[in-house]
């Protein structure tokens, strides 16, 4: 199983890229949450990978952060889901959104995405009910400050820090800040150590 792929990006075609991995260049489809958040060709990335084995094809999905990737996962246990909708979902909705949608159970927000029709809308909030946190506010609270820590981290890899360095800056923050004041903050930090 390919869990996590870094590499130069060498090309981006949404939802697809290019990943340059010592030589190998591997095909992922990315949502396209992972993909505005993605350097400029010909920059390092890291993507945490899902492979996905059928019958006429081995399909590879990158995420910008474990979260992502989780999500992922989770939504194709749900029936009726295959990972181009799963793609799509987290395409359409933020993690933090999607939380907040299943916590208030707006089926009118994920209707909007391609491809969800009302009755896959309602089996989502059915199944992913209790599956992002407890409590209306506090999962759309909690989603949005693993989603924020997620972008600092993702950036601050970007910039060439390893994922010990960036976990830890991320760690010294307040938990609610936001994701362009938490970069700056975490290269401060960096920069003293």
């Amino acid at each position: 199983m390919i869990g996590r792929l870094t590499g130069v990006l060498l090309e981006k075609n949404p939802p697809q890229i290019l990943l340059d991995v010592q030589g190998v260049a591997y095909e992922l489809d990315v949502p396209m949450s992972t993909f505005y958040n993605l350097p400029v060709l010909h920059e390092r990335v890291v993507l945490h990978t899902q492979l996905i084995v059928r019958e006429d094809a081995h399909l590879l999905f990158g995420f910008g952060s474990p979260d992502e990737r989780a999500v992922f996962r989770q939504l194709l246990k749900i029936s009726g889901v295959g990972p181009r909708l799963a793609l799509s979902v987290l395409s359409g909705l933020s993690l933090a959104d999607l939380a907040d949608a299943v916590a208030r159970r707006e089926s009118g927000r994920l209707t909007k995405i391609p491809g969800v029709g009302k009755k896959t809308a309602e089996r989502l909030l059915l199944e992913l009910q209790g599956k992002f946190a407890a409590g209306g506010a506090s999962a759309t609270q909690d989603a949005a400050t693993v989603s924020s820590g997620s972008d600092i981290i993702n950036a601050l890899l970007a910039l060439g820090y390893n994922e010990k360095e960036a976990d830890w800056a991320v760690r010294q923050l307040a938990k609610d800040t936001d994701v362009s004041d938490g970069i700056r903050q975490a290269l401060r930090l960096l920069s003293k150590t």
